[in-house]
């Protein structure tokens, strides 16, 4: 990408990595912390190269990781009561910003997060 000083790179991040929340999982809050300011460093570092680096911060989804979580409905009912859209998120919604992030719409965006939760961190 350097050679060429063109690329897209989108971290995948998470609301945790913005919020805490009740779930006892402080190094993943760390890690995504991480890597939401690692995502606006390489963006100043790369943007000399014509690099654009953002991320995605989903927030619940189904996946092999969440499967125990989309199991307890206390869980559940936490979840959905924290998310203003009222659902949990789906395939699509991932691979619609992924596309944005991916594609020449985004050439002017760089260094930023997109929060993909349902309105989670907009509380």
């Amino acid at each position: 990408m350097i050679k060429n000083k063109y690329g897209k790179i989108v971290n995948i991040a998470s609301i945790y990595g913005a919020v805490d929340d009740i779930f006892p999982t402080a190094p993943y809050y760390a890690s995504k912390g991480a890597v939401i300011n690692l995502t606006r460093a390489l963006a100043i570092e790369w943007a000399a190269y014509k690099i654009n680096v953002n991320s995605i911060a989903p927030g619940f989804f189904p996946s092999e990781m969440t499967a125990s979580v989309f199991q307890d409905e206390k869980a559940m009912q936490h979840i959905l009561s924290r998310t203003p859209l009222g659902r949990t998120g789906e395939p699509l919604d991932l691979k619609a910003a992924l596309t944005y992030l991916s594609s020449p719409a985004s050439n002017y965006v760089t260094g930023q997060t997109i929060f993909v939760d349902g309105g989670w961190t907009a509380l």
